[in-house]
């Protein structure tokens, strides 16, 4: 084998090893996800906790959900997906946003949080690894498990965006 041949075959083996090494450090365990998870309730309570109760209807939009749609939403699909995706069992929370008080918002978010993390912890490494149809994709269990982060915190931030343009200070973020 000539010397750039050789080259190019050990720097592409090289780049195969670490592409894969990174893909394998990528993922978490089980209980890593379950403890940035129980981080991602407690700071979206927290959030929560925040706002006065003269913001909690409060929209940067007229089309946009108010601050306690936001929160609500969080929760609620937390539960859908969790339902509908990682084998939630039946007894779900639920609630009327529109009747609803800050207790009882808070405690249906705290109760998804807790049905989601159940339907984690249901899961075996099969099911978990199990390629399945979620909003015309195919993906693992496991990437639901990582929607649900994301999502959380894509609403989270907006909730958060709510309480400084109400000129509120928002918890501080804690990644851990």
């Amino acid at each position: 084998m000539n010397k750039t041949v050789r080259s190019t075959f050990v720097a592409f083996f090289s780049a195969t090893l670490m592409l894969f090494g990174a893909m394998a450090q990528a993922q978490t365990t089980k209980e890593e996800f379950l403890g940035k998870w129980e981080n991602s309730k407690k700071f979206t309570l927290d959030v929560l906790a925040k706002m006065p109760d003269s913001g909690m209807d409060y929209k940067t939009d007229p089309g946009a959900m108010s601050f306690k749609e936001q929160i609500h939403h969080i929760g609620a699909a937390i539960v859908g997906i969790s339902q509908g995706f990682l084998k939630g069992g039946p007894d779900t929370p639920s609630l009327d946003v529109a009747t609803a008080d800050r207790a009882a918002l808070a405690a249906f978010v705290a109760q998804a949080y807790d049905y989601g993390a159940a339907s984690v912890k249901a899961l075996n490494e099969a099911d978990a690894a199990e390629k399945i149809e979620v909003f015309g994709n195919t993906v693992s269990r496991r990437q639901v498990e990582a929607l649900l982060i994301d999502h959380s915190t894509h609403h989270r931030g907006s909730a958060i965006a709510y309480l400084r343009a109400n000129g509120v200070e928002p918890p501080a973020f804690v990644g851990f």
